[in-house]
């Protein structure tokens, strides 16, 4: 069994999305760490912020924050997966110690 690590992933999703779109992409990523057995997943929506300089012609965003005990496999994979959906305009996950 791998060792499982504190994770902490936060994302920003285009503030164009309607509340179901932006719940079906929070649940999307909530069950590929659920799949993967990942442990004590939290997820807060940190609201919508208006961003410092424009990212893709973007000058407002809604954060997302995932915490999670889970292996580097279902970083990659998580990851991977945000780098294509074109909803989500920036990522970034961080190990807990």
């Amino acid at each position: 069994m791998k060792t499982l690590v504190s994770y902490e992933t936060i994302y920003l999703l285009k503030p164009d999305l309607t509340e179901d779109n932006l719940l079906k992409i929070v649940e999307q990523y909530q069950g590929i760490l659920v799949e993967r057995g990942a442990k004590n997943i939290t997820i807060e929506n940190r609201g919508r912020r208006h961003l410092k300089y424009p990212i893709k012609r973007v000058k407002d965003g809604v954060y997302i924050q995932m915490n999670y005990e889970a292996n580097g496999e279902v970083i990659n994979l998580i990851e991977r997966s945000m780098k294509i959906n074109d909803s989500i305009i920036r990522y970034m996950t961080t190990s807990i110690n």
